[in-house]
């Protein structure tokens, strides 16, 4: 028995983001659809350490069915050290026999993923003429969603910001080459988000860095950058305002921050959820309803994900021939 190995570089190489958003469509259809078991993720706080280790365990039917576990250890502190904040290894498994098939580098499939999910959502949930985008930080997610975002919409403008105004300037600098739209750094949040429909925060805050009175009528907001109860992105006042939608229920009412806290002010329910991302991709709900309704995905990233990117890269690396063999 032998396995594959797929480095950063291979997944890069046999992911690109355009093709992920598809993969990504068909994964969160499947989910609608009742073909995937999957309970939340498992998350081991060690006390006294600076990061987390998260397990995403899942199991796709079909026939070939697939078990899937992306282990990831999260270290908000790396960017400052050049590093991404996501470490790990993502494991495909035959779901008849339950043999190991092969290993992926977890920071590249997280990354494109994630990116290509929120470009999914912008879709289905913003107007098609959106095209002026603000950029809630300026990490590896930053860049990912310039890129999918790109996919999506034809972009008009970009404006990012971030903790120090250095990281944004050098982002700029970094992805002007990338894009055939200006860049343009701002030193605050309420200048990115000004006049905006498109909007990502893609932080590592623990406090709203988005306020409602900055959202334009009709705007749309992916927010992706945290999964922890007691941290949030976006402020109260904007999640009652928003259509809110998510990739999970039952991830969003046990993890979201952005959700729970604004729960406990008292301006939202459970009831303030009106879909899941599938639903929508299956017409269970018909998502905007309006020009001026703002609409907010509220991402936590679940291991379908994970698991349909892996079988993606898997079935494509045997077709190129990339990617190490190993006997197991």
């Amino acid at each position: 028995m032998s396995i594959l190995i797929l480095d950063h570089a291979q997944v890069e190489q046999l992911l690109p983001m355009c093709g992920c958003i598809s993969v990504m469509e068909d994964a969160f259809i499947g989910l609608a659809r009742g073909e995937v078991e999957q309970p939340l993720r498992a998350i081991f706080r060690p006390p006294n350490v600076k990061g987390v280790m998260a397990m995403m365990p899942t199991f796709r039917h079909g026939e070939q069915p697939l078990f899937g576990l992306k282990t990831i250890c999260v270290f908000p502190g790396n960017a400052a050290i050049g590093k991404d904040a996501h470490q790990g290894g993502v494991m495909l498994f035959n779901g008849a026999t339950g043999e190991l098939l092969a290993i992926a580098n977890a920071s590249a499939i997280t990354a494109i993923r994630t990116a290509a999910v929120s470009a999914l959502a912008t879709k289905v949930l913003a107007h098609d003429d959106a095209g002026d985008l603000a950029l809630i930080g300026a990490g590896i997610q930053a860049r990912k969603h310039l890129e999918s975002m790109a996919c999506v919409r034809k972009l008009k403008r970009v404006r990012v910001t971030a903790s120090r105004f250095e990281r944004a300037k050098l982002f700029a600098n970094e992805m002007q080459p990338t894009i055939a739209v200006p860049i343009e750094p701002v030193e605050t949040a309420e200048e990115a988000i000004s006049g905006a429909d498109l909007i990502v925060t893609a932080t590592t805050t623990r406090e709203p860095v988005v306020k409602r009175e900055w959202i334009s009528a009709g705007a749309h907001i992916n927010a992706i950058g945290t999964f922890s109860p007691k941290a949030r992105e976006i402020d109260s006042a904007t999640m009652a305002a928003a259509t809110l939608f998510t990739d999970r229920r039952e991830s969003l009412f046990n993890e979201a921050g952005d959700y729970l806290l604004a729960a406990a002010d008292g301006v939202i329910t459970k009831d303030s959820l009106v879909a899941e991302l599938g639903e929508v991709l299956t017409d269970k709900h018909p998502g905007r309803t309006s020009r001026d309704e703002i609409t907010l995905f509220k991402s936590l990233g679940l291991a379908i994900e994970d698991l349909a990117s892996a079988a993606f890269i898997y079935k494509v690396a045997q077709e190129r021939a990339v990617g190490t063999w190993v006997d197991w």
